[in-house]
């Protein structure tokens, strides 16, 4: 194995909401991901989700026992997403996040709205 930059990985795609997997760690997928504009409501049931911003700023709202609220994460944040909390990430300028989540788990949850055409469902897609 070989080292992965990370600013490679981003510069290898231009896609926005369709991560690419740069590594495994145990059963753990790390992917990186360009996004912009809305990505949509949805629920992982069975993990939690963990977002850190790379470049830009992102947004997640978040439906809570509580109510709904919104957490905002500029670069060098991290954030985790508990599992079964529906919730939609809002990146309001172009912005590069990373995400850690089990292999296998689908961008738009278990449960979700309507996919819109920005979004790409999909368990992650190698480098190339």
């Amino acid at each position: 194995m070989d080292p992965i930059s990370l600013s490679a990985a981003l510069a290898s795609f231009t896609e926005r909401w369709s991560p690419r997997i740069v590594t495994t760690v145990n059963d753990y997928d790390v992917r990186v991901a360009k996004v912009e504009g809305e990505h949509l409501w949805h629920v992982h049931d069975l993990t939690d989700e963990f977002f850190l911003v790379l470049e830009g700023e992102l947004h997640i709202s978040l439906r809570e026992t509580e109510g709904e609220r919104t957490v905002v994460l500029p670069k060098g944040s991290v954030f985790t997403v508990p599992r079964g909390t529906e919730h939609k990430p809002y990146a309001p300028e172009a912005t590069a996040i990373l995400v850690f989540e089990p292999t296998g788990t689908l961008t738009v949850g278990d449960r979700h709205d309507e996919v819109p055409d920005h979004v790409d469902a999909t368990t992650g897609h190698a480098l190339s």
